[in-house]
């Protein structure tokens, strides 16, 4: 099933499918880029869509710059959804030094991201560290399982370590805005920590807000920080977030609008059935094992 986020901009957005890369700098060794938010970073096993590694390596082809050797190695990854600053390696041999040295040559890495605030739920300081380890869902979507929390299988979630440091720079009445940076680069890792302490990103569908004030998920990737790993320079690579976000948080959602996903039908579609995370959808061949009684649940425990 296609999700109500996904096929809104599929219907909405002017660029789906499309979407464009800004190159901030390339040498013999790495290419620099602004990855607009709806682009995969790269591709999944046996998928041919388009990425931003594809797109950046069609850049370059173009420039008569690339070849078999000299093209787009990752390095790192940012989740669809997410925009900003990335980086990829435009040789093997880059790419190996880069990944072994990652934590060496990486000064600072920031995100900014807009938050709704949930008043029933515990504040958090001004600035800290969260960190919660991290399950994945049958989804593949990173959360912060709560004690007890099983999977469809009835085992415990498996879980790995993840550290998130966050500062509130902007308070309003109805969002936050959120400067974060990580320790360790798990899947979901903002969106999941922040969604666990009542923070959910604004426009994030997967950890259930109810906000989407820009038809996105409301997390960049601000700034990229490093020594170079060829010539040692030091770079310092930075993309603001949209100005609109801390211009909503400033004066608070005062009529928010129903994401697309809470609305009762999406376009003639069924509603998605409410999921705790770590749970998973029913197939229609699930549902046609159950029988008249439980085929009104729309989950497994």
């Amino acid at each position: 099933m296609v999700k109500a986020s996904t096929q809104y901009k599929r219907e909405h957005k002017a660029d789906y499918g499309r979407e464009k890369i800004e190159l901030l700098y390339h040498d013999q060794w790495i290419a620099v880029i602004n990855k607009p938010t709806g682009l995969l970073s790269v591709p999944y096993p046996g998928s041919k869509v388009r990425t931003a590694q594809s797109v950046l390596e069609e850049l370059l082809r173009k420039q008569g710059i690339a070849n078999a050797k000299h093209k787009p190695y990752v390095v790192h990854r940012l989740d669809r959804d997410t925009s900003g600053v990335m980086m990829f390696a435009l040789t093997e041999q880059a790419q190996e030094k880069i990944m072994n040295t990652w934590h060496q040559m990486v000064t600072e890495r920031l995100y900014h991201a807009v938050a709704e605030i949930n008043r029933n739920a515990e504040p958090l300081p001004e600035t800290g560290l969260i960190d919660d380890p991290l399950a994945q869902n049958a989804h593949n979507v990173g959360f912060v399982p709560k004690k007890g929390d099983k999977d469809h299988k009835g085992h415990d979630f498996k879980t790995v370590a993840a550290r998130t440091h966050y500062k509130m720079i902007l308070q309003g009445s109805t969002h936050i805005l959120f400067e974060l940076s990580l320790d360790t680069g798990k899947k979901n890792q903002i969106r999941a920590h922040l969604a666990s302490h009542g923070y959910p990103l604004a426009g994030d569908e997967e950890h259930r807000a109810h906000t989407d004030p820009f038809n996105r998920l409301c997390l960049h990737a601000r700034t990229l920080e490093f020594d170079h790993p060829f010539t040692g320079e030091h770079m310092k690579f930075e993309v603001p977030e949209p100005e609109e976000w801390s211009t909503y948080v400033q004066k608070g959602d005062q009529h928010p609008k129903k994401p697309v996903w809470d609305l009762p039908q999406n376009h003639g579609r069924p509603h998605h059935e409410e999921l705790k995370l770590g749970q998973r959808r029913l197939s229609a061949k699930d549902k046609a094992h159950m029988d008249f009684i439980k085929s009104g649940k729309s989950f497994r425990k």
